[in-house]
């Protein structure tokens, strides 16, 4: 799969272009890129075209300007689609993605035919607090400045990155995201030379922290209640030994969305269903969006 790139203002998007039929745009999570979709990408594009981008600061694409939302994120993956002249689209997020997928949702509900949420993260986003003693207080960080230098969550990924250390990348991998199965050697070398890429982790980890597009407060205040303007219908992935996105947050999408939203539990499975079971998420992602 050879990348391809776009103009969309200020930013340059790498994006892969694979397959044909009805256009499936795919977002991918932090510390990785659209090479982590391979699996999913090989399974479908038969029957889809699967438009994948790297987000901007991710993989090969641009980091002129820095953001501080998911918000912008999602906004960088509509201009992809408005250049590329897609008018509608089916979409699918794993983790990160899946929040950025809630914000398209909720922005260009005539856009999003139907949206797939793999591991995806929270409508009340993901929280990094601050630590004393190396255990998390409870009360947010109140800059990007302060939350790089947490002890346990972004300080130490940012060595890593700094360092561009792919050992050390691979056995964090190994030991928060392949909690069931295991890639190949070859998969495993390039994912992990894509994830190195990555230059934005403390502004992605703030948006994060403070998204919120429900109607309840979190430590980092008031959601912006948008997630009522989702109307498309949604599935939900929650995998049984996933120790990245915990029930809950999955549980907490399901429930806002309810009755247009599927559940799909997954026994015997991490944080990435493209290693763990990449058959039955093809399966379910093609009968979710034939239906």
């Amino acid at each position: 799969m050879d990348k391809k790139k776009i103009n969309i203002g200020k930013e340059e998007l790498a994006y892969l272009d694979e397959g044909s039929g009805e256009v499936v745009v795919m977002i991918h999570g932090n510390m990785s890129s659209s090479i982590h979709y391979e699996p999913l990408i090989s399974r479908i594009k038969d029957k889809y075209r699967c438009i994948v981008p790297d987000l901007r600061g991710f993989g090969d694409s641009s980091y002129n300007e820095r953001f501080s939302s998911l918000e912008e994120l999602a906004e960088d993956v509509n201009a992809l689609t408005e250049k590329l002249n897609i008018d509608s689209y089916y979409l699918v997020g794993w983790s990160t993605g899946g929040g950025i997928g809630l914000v398209l949702c909720s922005k260009y509900p005539q856009k999003v035919k139907k949206f797939f949420s793999i591991e995806g993260a929270g409508l009340k986003g993901y929280p990094v607090y601050v630590k004393e003693d190396f255990k998390s207080t409870g009360k947010p960080y109140a800059s990007k400045e302060d939350m790089a230098t947490d002890p346990m969550q972004v300080g130490p990924m940012l060595q890593i990155f700094n360092k561009k250390d792919a050992v050390l990348m691979a056995s964090v991998w190994d030991a928060t995201i392949y909690t069931v199965n295991k890639p190949t050697k070859e998969q495993s070398d390039l994912w992990i030379a894509e994830t190195l890429k990555q230059r934005n982790l403390v502004d992605l980890d703030w948006a994060l922290a403070t998204f919120n597009i429900s109607e309840e407060f979190t430590p980092y205040g008031k959601g912006n209640g948008t997630i009522k303007n989702v109307v498309c219908p949604a599935a939900f992935t929650m995998g049984e030994k996933d120790v990245v996105v915990p029930d809950y947050m999955v549980l907490d999408n399901y429930n806002a969305l309810k009755p247009n939203a599927t559940l799909l539990p997954y026994d015997k499975c991490g944080h990435s269903p493209m290693v763990d079971c990449p058959d039955k998420l093809a399966t379910d992602v093609v009968e979710f969006f034939s239906k």
